[in-house]
């Protein structure tokens, strides 16, 4: 089996005193989808966000290809291949649509290969090449979270971080977001890691996923086999399984 790509190990986070993470562990392969799943308040955007540097870990360590990455810089993972679309999209709402994408390239200086990144982009999402030169805030709420993914992806990421990419959204652009996540995974081989509250959703696009309570994981596996777990039913997907 390859080595992780990204990987996790013995991570605790603290918000002030009061710790968020209590010695989790990840592993994700290249060119998997993993998710985490959880509910609110389980330390799934906690854990997202001290992999792209926005927290800084008070013990254990994040690996990015071997490397040791937990002391670096939130800019200096974006240059390593590490991009993050935040919870809440967090776009810029007087810049426009081109100018929101081009923020997210601040890091690469291969002027050709940014133009060819954003053509694509484009065509991932047609609806922002309309709206290109249209101020960021005056975009629909899904509009603004395809272009939140289209600022990461103009990174070059090797891994994309995806924060509750469908929070507020109605179901069918949900489907159109999932649809467009298994694109750019399947088409480019960028790994994905996605925090999602639509566990359903989540599992059916993830290759294999981790489940987290109170800032633990408490249970791994195969998308397939979280699926058919009788506590996730339960807990996740809406599902009364007789004891």
């Amino acid at each position: 089996m390859p080595a992780p790509l990204l990987e996790i190990d013995g991570l605790h986070v603290k918000y002030g005193n009061v710790e968020a993470l209590h010695g989790i562990g990840i592993s994700v392969r290249q060119g998997e989808i993993v998710t985490i799943l959880g509910a609110n308040g389980a330390g799934k955007s906690t854990t997202l966000r001290a992999i792209s540097g926005l927290l800084r870990p008070s013990r254990g360590e994040i690996r990015f290809e071997g490397r040791p990455t937990h002391a670096i810089p939130a800019h200096e993972r974006v240059r390593l291949g590490i991009a993050q679309a935040p919870e809440g999209r967090r776009i810029f709402g007087t810049l426009t649509v081109t100018e929101n994408l081009m923020l997210g390239a601040f890091t690469r200086t291969d002027k050709d290969r940014i133009a060819e990144t954003q053509a694509w982009i484009y065509k991932l999402f047609p609806v922002l090449e309309q709206r290109r030169v249209q101020l960021a805030g005056t975009l629909s709420g899904g509009e603004q979270q395809m272009l939140a993914i289209g600022r990461a992806l103009m990174a070059s990421p090797r891994v994309l971080l995806l924060d509750e990419p469908s929070l507020g959204l109605a179901p069918l652009l949900v489907k159109s977001i999932f649809q467009v996540i298994r694109e750019i995974n399947r088409s480019t081989g960028v790994t994905v890691v996605l925090v999602e509250q639509n566990a359903r959703a989540a599992l059916k696009l993830a290759h294999r996923g981790y489940v987290m309570e109170v800032g633990r994981i408490v249970m791994e596996g195969s998308a397939e086999e979280l699926m058919a777990n009788p506590s996730i039913q339960n807990a996740y997907l809406g599902r009364r399984v007789a004891s």
